[in-house]
């Protein structure tokens, strides 16, 4: 057991007074006025923030993406299912030349400056309204198809 599980363990035995102390060691202030099962979580996430470092402001914009989501409509799926890590280059070509993107912790970078949606660089590429993640071949076509009554059908 490494050092830090070994820390999320004991946390969970902890009586509320060693908590209240422990939120104090951590994080140099008074401890809220809330439960131990928060205080527990709130150590615990600081612990982890110390040995694996903290959320991206990616990270961070899509937990509040989701969670407005969940509010609206009570499921925590993703809207367009599309994830991208950061430094992933996007190539496409258009009209016999090349473009490259590069995506980024706050956006996208093409031709040295930066974008917020990949839907205005293929703006700047064609002159014409894309959808940016169907130009860059992220996202295919919706396929519509009629549908056909069983006695039309050979």
């Amino acid at each position: 057991m490494t050092g830090l599980e070994q820390q999320l363990a004991e946390l969970i035995t902890m009586p509320p007074a060693r908590l209240r102390s422990m939120w104090r060691d951590t994080f140099r202030s008074s401890a809220p006025d809330i439960g131990p099962d928060l205080l527990r979580r709130g150590i615990a996430n600081r612990l982890q923030e110390r040995v694996h470092g903290r959320l991206s402001g990616v990270t961070k914009r899509e937990i509040a993406r989701l969670q407005n989501r969940i509010e609206r409509t009570g499921k925590a799926d993703p809207a367009h299912g599309i994830s991208l890590k950061n430094g992933t280059r996007l190539v496409r070509s258009w009209n016999d030349k090349s473009y490259h993107v590069l995506v980024c912790d706050d956006g996208f970078e093409f031709e040295g400056r930066r974008y917020a949606s990949l839907s205005h660089i293929a703006r700047e590429i064609t002159g014409a309204h894309w959808s940016g993640p169907r130009f860059f071949g992220l996202k295919k076509r919706s396929g519509y198809k009629p549908k056909v009554p069983a006695d039309v059908r050979s």
